[in-house]
């Protein structure tokens, strides 16, 4: 798969890292000692459980738990673009035990050893783990777990564990789907809200959750439900409540993150109020993108900076002053499609700025791979394949079995480049300055 190229010293220091992958047994990970805290709210920050401030700066595995085709070369109308339909073309092709050995396949080769030891190396110390709700229960069996329910989950904090970072449990695809969105696991089914039953078995599944890992400290915080928009910002609010409330019978200890809305979080009333401790709301900031001017130092400076006067990040300020209750940046992309070093600074910039305010963030996202691979304008991804280390173009309703093992195992085998401006920034002594005036 590799054509002449000619690799960086950095990629070199990424092919060393290149080992098979190792898979945690399916045992409840062990409580940290000493090097992770039980992390909580104190007014507006999140704190550890003495009440010194931390600075929670991370990124989303994207594609790992939950697959989003356009993160592996695959445009946004291809056909296959969802996992359920993903599952189906597999189900009608293979059969459902074959269906169930790829989609493995694919987990155990995008995030590797490799992966988990590049990650600090960005200086971050939070991942967020996007997960689809049919890893965990059988969807065969509702409210009955898969026999290998913790695999992954287990695996994922006990890599954290090992390396200083803390996870954030983040359920981004609801059986049912709480959005038209590919990235729900089944694009334009939404029908979590219309069906009690779905919802009833989401608040089953988080006691699940909630009762393995009430002790572990290694957990940031429950992430209730990604961009949950299928639905009014009142039936969002209501449902959360349900939902912190069915988390709460069992544990009492961990953060819970509740989701915001386009229409705002003012459903919600103040959380103290009504009667919820230890949350924190969340929220997705894409300067540049989605509607959102384009990209380029200017947006990013006057989110950042509160320009025009009072607006961007001060409006969630003020918010979050009035409900005592702090942020979490949930996704943010502050480097796409800007001049590399500028892109590094902007970076630094905008998580430096979110830890100043006591705002845990978590970028989207850690790795991206394109066709060809190399930088490319719009690259959202802290790794990416290198160039010349392409990403066959596949039909998954034509191609054989061999090529689609083929496909998957090449993640973890395939050539890195490395964003190495934002890794540059994010370890610097010294804090960039990109908005300011010559």
């Amino acid at each position: 798969m590799r054509s002449n190229f000619k690799p960086s010293a950095a990629l070199l220091l990424v092919l060393q890292l290149v080992m098979a992958s190792t898979i945690a047994a399916a045992a409840p990970a062990q409580p940290t000692t000493g090097a992770h805290s039980m992390l909580r709210t104190e007014g507006t920050r999140w704190v550890r459980a003495d009440g010194s401030a931390i600075a929670l700066k991370g990124v989303n595995l994207g594609n790992w738990l939950l697959p989003e085709f356009w993160m592996m070369g695959y445009g946004e109308n291809a056909k296959v673009n969802d996992q359920c339909t993903l599952e189906v073309v597999f189900d009608q092709r293979f059969g459902f035990a074959e269906r169930e050995r790829l989609i493995k396949l694919h987990r155990d080769h995008w995030m590797t050893q490799r992966d988990w030891e590049l990650i600090p190396q960005f200086g971050l110390n939070l991942v967020r783990l996007p997960f689809m709700w049919s890893m965990l229960e059988d969807e065969k069996n509702p409210r009955h777990l898969r026999a290998d329910a913790w695999h992954y989950l287990d695996d994922a904090i006990n890599q954290a564990r090992a390396r200083g970072l803390y996870v954030v449990l983040d359920l981004h695809g609801a059986v049912g789907a709480q959005g038209t969105e590919h990235h729900s696991g089944c694009a334009h089914r939404n029908l979590y809200w219309s069906t009690p039953e779905y919802q009833q078995r989401t608040a089953w599944l988080w006691q699940q959750i909630a009762a393995r890992y009430r002790d572990e400290p290694v957990v940031a915080g429950y992430g209730l439900l990604n961009e949950p928009w299928g639905s009014t910002a009142e039936q969002l609010a209501q449902v959360a409540k349900a939902l912190y409330t069915s988390i709460r019978e069992l544990d009492k200890k961990h953060i819970i993150i509740l989701p915001d809305h386009p229409k705002g979080i003012a459903p919600y009333g103040k959380p103290s109020a009504q009667g919820m401790v230890n949350v924190v709301f969340e929220t997705h900031p894409y300067p540049g993108f989605f509607g959102w001017s384009k990209p380029g130092m200017e947006v990013h400076r006057d989110w950042l900076q509160c320009l025009p006067k009072g607006g961007g990040v001060c409006d969630w300020q003020d918010r979050m002053k009035a409900l005592n209750t702090p942020l979490y940046i949930g996704e943010f992309q502050p480097w796409a499609d800007l001049e590399p070093e500028l892109s590094g600074q902007i970076t630094r910039a905008s998580f430096d700025h979110y830890a100043a305010l006591g705002w845990a963030a978590t970028a989207w996202s850690y790795k991206k791979f394109s066709r060809a691979g190399g930088r490319q304008p719009v690259n959202w991804g802290l790794v990416t394949n290198a160039a010349g280390a392409a990403v066959p173009e596949l039909d998954f309703e034509k191609a054989s079995l061999v090529e689609i093992e083929n496909f998957f195992k090449l993640f973890s085998s395939i050539p890195y480049e490395i964003n190495t401006p934002v890794m540059k920034w994010m370890n610097s002594p010294v804090a960039p300055e990109p908005f300011k005036q010559p």
